[in-house]
């Protein structure tokens, strides 16, 4: 039997075998392999190890992104090239240009065995074609088995990210509704900008990084990684509020409460020594005064806020009045005034009185496009007709008064034609018209003294027009007296303070948050409240 002969019998024998046992052995190697290059693009598999993969956070949002919306993928994608890249690798490298070529040329693969005989190289040759087709087969076997694995892995990759999507938008959703059930707007308190934002800029408790964009969305759902490595929750529901916050567009300092809290809008309109200011401080004192009669809580949102009070009170202690207001657009002085679980932020804005000189000046108060009321600040002792009535010792004592330089009636019709322009709804905002001065005014011989129904009064001492144009420009108007000068200072009277109050607590009422002694209920410490009369279906007081 020549040699040619006995090889095509081993052959027969052989390769039923080999082929199938090569294609089955270099399939679990390459499926081995390409699944081992896979997973090392998913480590790192030390513990605590930076991820050299994931990059650092870029100059916009100081955040890492989260996994799922994008690192997740670009690992997907880098698991699956080098899982295929692997099996491609060594199946030419290995497989058919070292083994078989080695094969081919009947030489064995390893460093040689003893007794190398004629026979034995060219029995390599013959297997080296089996090898090389069982080693292909293998790999396409091994790369098909790995494809589907991917695939069933990129659907579960799929599966996470729509489910992380949707728990994002859901949260998102979910804080939206919450703000909108409450009426919570943010809008910055601050002169000059007084704009409203979605969302505030928060800043990282540990390394003070800005962050613009902490709400659920591609930088986390539950909670941001601050590239300092801090954690932050996303929702003002989970307490995102406890963070430093800042306007977006003046970068100023805002109250923990802004973005949690509805906010009040209530400025006080009256011209030039009409008594905003002492009737402001007389208005925080007063609802000071009523938190300790009552359920109602109140509380300076920031401590600039408490300062600036402070500051204010020790002033009217030293002097018994206020100074001028100054400067351009007022800062907000922002109140916390809760009521059990119902909370407002109110701003109270006390502008110059030079700024309703004319419609321009009243257009750029643009803080009025936010009103949800108006406190109307009326000297009756700057309208000329009332002057003219006084005569002896009356004309002294308003002189010492300090009458306005400008009439209510004259404050009034700059202000209602603008207001309308900017907010688009002053038919729905609450006027509170406050008379200020009432100690001059009840020491006044030739006039009559206030009663319980001012606009009467209003009416009798010949104001009757300004009665009329608040009852035709607004659906709800309401009427008080006040003596703000014996609501501060060192001699402060309580009740006083409570009745300067009262404007405010109307005002906030109108929002949701109701104190029973304006509803009719008893007034603290068991007193009837303040009698509210009808006229023409409008509260006068």
């Amino acid at each position: 039997m020549t040699l040619t002969t006995m090889l095509a019998c081993a052959l027969w024998i052989i390769l039923p075998v080999a082929v199938p046992l090569c294609v089955f052995s270099t399939f679990w190697l390459f499926l081995g392999l390409s699944l081992t290059a896979a997973g090392k693009k998913l480590g790192p598999w030390q513990a605590g190890a930076p991820d050299p993969r994931i990059p650092r956070p870029g100059p916009g949002e100081p955040a890492h992104r989260a996994y799922w919306s994008r690192q997740m993928w670009l690992d997907a994608w880098s698991a699956a090239y080098n899982s295929m890249l692997a099996i491609r690798h060594r199946l030419e490298a290995d497989w058919l240009h070292r083994i078989t070529k080695r094969l081919f040329q009947g030489r064995i693969v390893s460093n040689g065995l003893p007794g190398e005989t004629r026979f034995t190289r060219s029995l390599r040759r013959f297997l080296a074609p089996g090898t090389a087709v069982g080693a292909v087969a293998g790999a396409l076997l091994a790369a098909l088995l790995t494809a589907v694995t991917l695939a069933v892995f990129g659907l579960m990759l799929g599966a996470v990210w729509l489910s992380a999507v949707t728990a994002a938008g859901a949260l998102r959703a979910a804080e939206r509704g919450w703000r909108t059930v409450r009426g919570i707007r943010m809008v910055c308190p601050y002169p000059g900008c007084y704009r409203t934002f979605p969302l505030a800029v928060h800043h990282c408790p540990n390394c003070g990084a800005a962050h613009r964009e902490l709400r659920p969305g591609r930088y986390g759902a539950l909670w941001h990684v601050c590239a300092c490595g801090q954690r932050l929750v996303t929702t003002s529901i989970t307490g995102r509020d406890r963070f430093t916050a800042r306007c977006p567009h003046c970068d100023r300092h805002l109250p923990a409460a802004v973005g949690t809290t509805r906010v009040v809008h209530l400025p006080l309109i009256g011209s030039t020594s009409a008594g905003k200011t002492m009737l402001l401080a007389a208005m925080a004192a007063g609802l000071q005064a009523w938190s300790r009669r009552s359920p109602l809580t109140v509380e300076y949102a920031s401590a600039d806020d408490r300062q600036a009070a402070v500051s204010l009170n020790q002033q009217l202690k030293r002097t018994d009045w206020a100074l001028k207001t100054q400067g351009g657009q007022p800062r907000a002085l922002m109140l916390l005034v809760g009521r059990g679980r119902r909370r407002r932020l109110l701003y109270l804005y006390d502008p110059m009185g030079e700024s309703l000189r004319d419609a321009g000046t009243v257009r750029m108060q643009q803080y009025l496009e936010h009103a949800d009321g108006v406190i109307l600040v009326a000297d009756v002792l700057a309208e000329p007709g009332v002057r003219r009535a006084l005569q002896d010792d009356d004309v002294e004592r308003a002189g010492d008064a300090r009458p306005a330089d400008q009439s209510p009636l004259d404050t009034y019709q700059r202000l209602t034609g603008e207001l309308s322009a900017l907010t688009g709804r002053r038919r729905r905002i609450p006027m509170a018209a406050v008379v200020t001065k009432r100690d001059v005014l009840d020491r006044l011989s030739a006039l009559p003294v206030p009663g319980a129904r001012i606009d009467r009064w209003l009416t009798e001492i010949g104001l009757g027009s300004l009665v009329r144009g608040l009852e035709h420009d607004f659906r709800e108007v309401r009427y008080w007296a006040v003596s703000a000068y014996a609501a501060t200072g060192a001699g402060a009277l309580d009740s006083e303070q409570l009745r300067a109050a009262e404007p405010v607590l109307w005002v906030l009422a109108r929002s949701g948050l109701r104190v029973g002694a304006l509803a009719g209920d008893p007034a603290p410490g068991g007193a009837p409240g303040p009698r509210a009369e009808t006229v023409r279906g409008r509260a006068g007081h």
